[in-house]
């Protein structure tokens, strides 16, 4: 009971000091000038341990005491993630304060609309309704769950960054706003480059939120698909037992700790496919600053559509026009153009019958990522050369 007491007290000071920054942002209180409002706060979520510590007596079971862990880590990466946008825009504002003050504006703007939050809901809600759809697989539902999952949390955050994007840039500069930034000494680089890097970190924050949830779709799936002797739940890490066991004991501690760790597991193996499908989020989003230089935001929203059509179709003309001169022709110069968005589906990573090496799929997945970042860096460029002689006044 006393090492439980202790260890719980701990994990809700542990919550408490994740807490701390984001909330110094959201309450604009410095932490300097009220230190001692913080340190109340951080008791009374510490004291929340003791609470904890009872409800964790109420039920011994290993599965529960493992839930709750889980439970409780999930909270905990929300938290640390969050603090770590904090970070960045505290960072941008220190070392690029002008191009820093534009993301944090379009970041804020992005966040504060609600097609942000109601894509992430819907988004959500879909792959929670995906759990209980029978897909008659003969024992790979599970499979097609994560596929449908990652497609989701690449495609509804693609579209909020392509259609930000293209309002954001497109409204500022027809409507003339852009004159009054670009008045003061805020550059055009340093403007444009902003908006993108903002609104790519709301698609960054909207791309975390759903992986998050994918996590818990992911855990739902196995525990409802689970039959006694048919379709048995998968077996923890080979590291995990010995580490719990020598570490806190067959305890409650012991199984809440090994929770803690499933989670942090179970994150770390959705890791690389959220990384490989926000590579296609970043590059459209890119795409959609560049064409709002120049064009409409309808315009811009149809060319970002045909882009992502020819993007995934384009290695498979490549191949079916070999004997097409023409065609063939186009079908390269749109290939070498265009970015190859074929390269961030993961769904051949997933729907396999021998799990990939980890190392390969790591190493695959830094080659996407080098990939998305130079097609990004190039259409960036582009956007830049587009809006350098753009009249805005």
């Amino acid at each position: 009971m006393v090492a439980v007491f202790f260890f719980s007290l701990a994990l809700f000071f542990l919550q408490g000091l994740a807490a701390l920054p984001w909330l110094i942002v959201l309450l604009r209180r410095p932490l300097a000038e009220n230190f001692p409002f913080y340190l109340k706060m951080l008791g009374g979520v510490t004291a929340g341990g003791i609470v904890f510590a009872m409800l964790l007596q109420s039920s011994t079971d290993p599965f529960i005491m493992s839930l709750w862990g889980r439970l409780y880590a999930s909270v905990l990466t929300l938290q640390i993630a969050i603090d770590l946008f904090v970070l960045v825009f505290r960072l941008m504002l220190i070392f690029w304060s002008k191009g820093g003050a534009v993301a944090l504006a379009a970041f804020q703007e992005g966040v504060r609309q609600p097609m942000f939050w109601m894509l992430t809901l819907l988004g959500s809600l879909f792959m929670f309704i995906s759990v209980v759809i029978p897909y008659f697989t003969f024992g790979e539902d599970l499979k097609m769950v994560k596929e449908i999952s990652y497609a989701l949390t690449m495609m509804f955050p693609a579209i909020f960054g392509v259609i930000s994007a293209g309002t954001s840039v497109s409204e500022e500069i027809e409507g003339r706003t852009a004159v009054t930034l670009l008045s003061k000494p805020i550059n055009r680089r340093q403007f444009l480059i902003g908006k993108f890097m903002g609104i790519m970190l709301a698609g960054i924050l909207m791309t975390m939120l759903m992986g998050w949830s994918l996590i818990w779709v992911v855990l739902a799936k196995i525990h409802y698909d689970y039959v006694p002797g048919i379709y048995p739940l998968p077996p923890d890490p080979v590291w995990l037992n010995p580490w719990a066991d020598q570490t806190f004991g067959r305890t409650i501690s012991g199984d809440l700790a090994k929770g803690i760790a499933l989670w942090l597991r179970d994150t770390l193996e959705a890791m690389p496919g959220l990384i490989i499908g926000f590579g296609q989020v970043m590059t459209l989003i890119a795409v959609s600053v560049a064409l709002a230089t120049r064009v409409p935001k309808v315009v811009n929203l149809s060319m970002c559509l045909v882009v992502y059509f020819l993007g995934h179709l384009t290695p498979i003309m490549t191949e079916v026009s070999q004997g097409i001169r023409l065609v063939h022709f186009f079908a390269q110069l749109f290939e070498l153009l265009l970015p190859d968005l074929d390269l961030f589906d993961v769904g051949t990573a997933i729907v396999r019958d021998v799990p990939l090496d980890p190392d390969r799929y790591a190493l695959y997945t830094a080659n996407v990522a080098l990939y998305a970042i130079f097609y990004t860096a190039i259409a960036n460029l582009v956007g830049l050369i587009l809006f350098e002689d753009r009249d805005v006044a």
